[in-house]
């Protein structure tokens, strides 16, 4: 899977989208056969898969959150399957987030660690396996959408208000990573995140469809005494813009800005160099709890960095208080079905 989005994904189709189209005609065909055809492997407890259509960030993580404390509200142990992204540690593991660095498991099972159970697998039927033994009684998948690995009870699909699906086309030309209509035959229901329009026509895609829709909203926590002040802000997101605007809608002033790829490692020269400017022009350091975490566990400037920074905390809030426990009762339900349906197919061979 494609990582890093390039800027012309997100913007009006022109040639280079053109251009590539037979080779995304091809990788759609073969995302989508393995969408429709994917063997799913069946898991005793429901499964919760907070996905997207494209690549690229779109408010997974902090969705998958919002689901795990709805679900402790009502008395379940959720946990999380992640493939573990950016991390070298290539077995099934139970993330422990005061011994593992991000370097090892990723930095979206760090955070995740931080409030519920957290397994990294290659395979997700081992990771969900896996979960099963530890006790979980929910799995919450943060993404594996397309996948097709894992039996999935109920798949929230997060859509960027401001982004949308980019220019529309199938990777390589655009973010799409199967065909629309493929994906929403899988989707459960629709969540759209923030302001804007790009998701418009998708949420008509989905209506049509049938399926239901949510929104939700970014909320930062605390932070009120940034404003009017200076700040060095840097991200390693899939859309470091949307955390600069963030943090201007805090009232800070961003006097410089330092973008990385999703999931990247600032290097020494970039850590020293931030370092120097902050302390050159008396800016304090903002960043995201993503970055922060990949800071965790080196040595030197980056450690300096570390303790300079104030992180930037977001929960996902939904405009219907109550959408997360129906999500998670819906889950409940459709597991139930499975499970009953499974049975019936297994007496009848």
């Amino acid at each position: 899977m494609v990582s890093e989005a390039p800027p012309f994904w997100w913007r009006k189709p022109d040639w280079r989208a053109w251009g590539l189209s037979p080779f995304s005609f091809l990788y759609g065909r073969i995302a989508g056969h393995r969408m429709v055809h994917g063997k799913r492997a069946s898991v005793p407890v429901p499964v919760i898969c907070v996905g997207n259509f494209t690549v690229g960030g779109a408010g997974k993580t902090p969705t998958a959150l919002a689901l795990a404390q709805a679900a402790k509200a009502k008395g379940l142990k959720p946990g999380f399957l992640s493939r573990g992204y950016g991390g070298s540690l290539d077995v099934t593991t139970v993330v422990d987030p005061t011994h593992h660095h991000a370097t090892a498991v990723g930095d979206e099972p760090l955070l995740l660690a931080r409030e519920a159970l957290t397994v990294i697998a290659r395979r997700r039927a081992d990771g969900a396996e896996r979960l099963v033994r530890e006790g979980a009684d929910l799995i919450i998948m943060d993404d594996g959408f397309q996948s097709a690995q894992i039996a999935i009870d109920y798949a929230l699909v997060v859509v960027d208000a401001g982004r949308g699906i980019g220019n529309g086309y199938l990777v390589p030309g655009g973010p799409v990573r199967a065909p629309l209509r493929t994906q929403l035959l899988y989707a459960s229901a629709l969540l759209k995140v923030g302001e804007g329009n790009a998701a418009d026509r998708v949420v008509r895609l989905a209506a049509r469809a049938g399926k239901p829709f949510f929104s939700a909203s970014v909320r930062v926590r605390g932070q009120e005494d940034l404003r009017g002040r200076k700040v060095l802000a840097f991200a390693g997101i899939a859309d470091p813009a949307k955390f600069f605007r963030t943090v201007e809608t805090l009232g800070a002033e961003i006097a410089v800005r330092r973008s990385f790829g999703d999931h990247e490692h600032p290097v020494e020269d970039d850590v020293s160099d931030m370092l120097d400017i902050a302390a050159r022009e008396g800016l304090e350091i903002v960043t995201t709890s993503k970055d922060y975490v990949r800071l965790i566990g080196h040595h030197g400037r980056a450690d300096e960095l570390l303790q300079r920074c104030r992180v930037i905390e977001i929960d996902m809030v939904f405009d219907d208080p109550n959408a997360p426990a129906l999500i998670i009762d819906r889950a409940i339900a459709a597991a139930r079905e499975r499970r009953l349906r499974e049975k019936r197919n297994s007496k009848a061979a």
